[in-house]
Parts: C-alpha cells; structure tokens; sequence
C-alpha cells in the first residue's frame, strides 16, 4: 500500500530475489518512460523502494504521482 512520506508516494516492495525485483524494475522503467514521469527508487537485492513525486510541481504529491502509483500496483 502507497503512504505519504516528506510529501512523496512511498511503497517498499519485496520479491523473491534480485532477478525478480529487477524485472519489476525494468517493467516499471518502461511505464516511466510512457508517463513521462520518472521514479526515485533504491534496490537492494528483493527489495525496491519507490518515491514518487512531482518535481515540476514544487516535489509534492499530483494526480501524475497517484496515476503512475496505480500503473505500477498493475505490474503485481
């Protein structure tokens, strides 16, 4: 579930191991890319983590954050 964190959207997700979180990453870097609106993530081994924000907006939460937010919850 997305939560709202120092004015970003923030959702850990946890994968079986690094292979799998990578081809979540790539899935989601093909979205960002449509989107025009590109992730801060960390990767660690299972593990991605994901800020969204928008930086045209002053790096706050818009209607760009929450539809790229529902884009990537579609990859599950």
């Amino acid at each position: 579930m997305w939560a709202k964190k120092d004015n970003q959207l923030y959702r850990a997700f946890i994968f079986k191991d690094f292979r799998e979180a990578f081809g979540f990453m790539t899935k989601v870097a093909l979205i960002a890319e449509k989107m025009d609106h590109h992730p801060y993530w960390i990767n660690v081994y299972n593990t991605v983590e994901i800020y969204l924000s928008t930086h045209d907006a002053g790096n706050v939460v818009t209607e760009k954050d929450q539809n790229m937010a529902k884009a990537i919850d579609q990859l599950l």
